[in-house]
């Protein structure tokens, strides 16, 4: 077999729809510096490549599937992380509410259990302004009931010692 019956072996003849498109091409096979031939093995393989038919590489159609599937999911966990947060929010208050109420009432009898969060609040500082506290405990101000619940925790933690009111706020002794 002679040469020329191998490269006929190995030609294809494509048709181009116009010859702005041959002459597009090549312009760009010259830009890139290699012959026509070469341009158009290196694009179809790419091209090949990327539509899976090796193996290793996934289709432009399968990664665009896979991409709105991922932002759809992406949505539904934002929407449910957001509903999860006002949740959990919901529950701290009513946590909360819950533990400052044998503090709020007058004549409580029993045990009362102190803020864990107050206690380590006050021992990492050691020094804490009233409204600076009530916003590291994520108490609101405006929230009678659970700022009072906090100073009646503060003056018991005074009785025994641990805190001392300041004018300008609350040290630990402890």
């Amino acid at each position: 077999m002679g040469k020329t019956e191998t490269i006929k072996e190995r030609a294809i003849y494509v048709y181009l729809p116009s010859h702005d498109m041959v002459k597009r091409w090549k312009e760009l096979a010259k830009k890139q510096g290699t012959s026509i031939s070469k341009f158009v093995i290196e694009h179809v393989e790419s091209s090949l490549r990327q539509q899976g038919y090796e193996s290793g590489f996934i289709s432009r159609a399968e990664l665009m599937k896979r991409l709105r599937e991922l932002e759809e999911e992406n949505a539904s966990l934002k929407k449910e992380n957001r509903m999860l947060k006002l949740a959990l929010e919901k529950l701290d208050d009513e946590l909360r509410s819950y533990r400052a109420k044998p503090f709020v009432i007058e004549d409580y009898r029993g045990m009362r259990g102190l803020e864990k969060k107050l206690v380590e609040v006050l021992k990492r500082r050691r020094f804490v302004r009233g409204e600076e506290l009530l916003e590291l405990l994520s108490v609101n101000p405006l929230d009678i009931e659970l700022t009072k619940a906090v100073y009646q925790q503060l003056k018991v933690l005074e009785a025994y010692g641990l805190v001392k009111a300041l004018p300008e706020g609350w040290r630990w002794l402890g």
